[in-house]
């Protein structure tokens, strides 16, 4: 049996394909390929609780999602990529129907009439009368798979949802998807998705005076960074084997006072990894030095407090189908905020 490339690096047998294409079958739904939102193939075992919210692994559209390696407890949460301009994918194109399910789909909404005779003629012509499809490429199902638009879950009512637009193309077996549809799924595009379904640990930083501090006193704060291990979800296509693996690793974080009157350490409110932290533990007899990480308040916060906001950056990077070398994706944030009181020193003249 000939091998086909999968356009994206990885090879493929023409047996291989014929084998993942038995083994989701049972699984999907009667009109598309990749069945609906969270439908996992008989291959996935949907279980487990890693991310305090989801399955470890679980099926949507045509993607299939492993978050085993993802950060657990009920205060883990998604990161906000730093580049302001760049969001995971609202929507991505990938096999949806054979030409069998393609033709159902099609002709169901054709006899409604409700999209009206001229597009529904022109639908005919693209799909039936070989301009430039015939009859739904009934001759080629064996070889191929029609490619439609899923919009990703959770990002139904965001209007950038809306762009994938294209209608329905089909892609042979093997061959990569158009290059002129930047929404198509591919190894790059799965690490994407995959940016999404990432969850990391919350930042509560340990403080020393803790919850309580004074005016003037340097207030440490430090991480163990042992508990900010790196996170991955890896995202695939099992219908084309092709998969990404995307990874966030710790690198920095940033102290927010909670006020204009305070000073941080390092100026720049930025601390960075040393070792196995991030910051210094405080110990007895260095409360009067230069924390490495931390900050002074300079004013009390009277009968209230100040809300202190930690930050992680998180460095991103994926690997995949036909890409062994790690690629960057935009850093991604994620913080909490904790509630700190800060009191005047107190003299007492005799």
């Amino acid at each position: 049996m000939p091998a086909l490339s999968t356009g994206w690096g990885g090879v493929i047998s023409a047996a291989m394909i014929g084998s993942l294409c038995l083994s989701a079958a049972p699984a999907l739904a009667d009109n598309e390929i990749g069945g609906g939102a969270q439908t996992s193939p008989p291959s996935v075992r949907a279980s487990g609780n890693a991310d305090g919210k989801g399955l470890l692994f679980a099926a949507a559209g045509a993607v299939v999602f492993d978050r085993s390696g993802n950060g657990a407890g009920d205060s883990v949460g998604p990161v906000t990529p730093s580049s302001g301009n760049w969001t995971p994918p609202a929507c991505y194109y990938a096999p949806k129907y054979t030409p069998a399910q393609m033709r159902k789909y099609k002709e169901s909404i054709w006899a409604v009439e409700s999209t009206g005779y001229q597009w529904d003629a022109k639908q005919r012509d693209t799909y039936v009368n070989g301009h430039p499809y015939k009859d739904f490429n009934k001759a080629k199902a064996d070889q191929g798979y029609w490619w439609d638009s899923y919009v990703t879950e959770g990002r139904e009512g965001d209007p950038i949802a809306s762009t994938c637009t294209e209608d329905a193309f089909w892609v042979d077996k093997g061959a990569s998807p158009p290059a002129d549809i930047p929404e198509a799924i591919t190894p790059e595009m799965l690490a994407r998705l995959a940016y999404a379904e990432m969850r990391v640990p919350s930042t509560r930083v340990d403080l020393a005076p803790a919850g309580t501090t004074k005016v003037n006193l340097p207030t440490w704060a430090w991480l163990d960074t042992a508990e900010f291990e790196p996170v991955s979800v890896t995202a695939s296509v099992p219908l084309l084997n092709v998969t990404a693996t995307t990874t966030a690793e710790p690198v920095t974080l940033r102290i927010e006072p909670g006020t204009a009157d305070a000073q941080t350490y390092p100026a720049s409110g930025v601390c960075e990894i040393t070792g196995d932290h991030i910051g210094e533990a405080y110990v007895r007899g260095k409360a009067e030095e230069t924390p490495p990480c931390g900050l002074r308040y300079l004013r009390s916060s009277g009968d209230g407090s100040y809300r202190l906001q930690a930050t992680l950056t998180w460095r991103i990077h994926w690997t995949g189908t036909g890409i062994p070398a790690p690629r960057n994706l935009p850093d991604g944030r994620f913080g909490a905020g904790q509630e700190v009181v800060v009191q005047e020193i107190q003299s007492v003249n005799r």
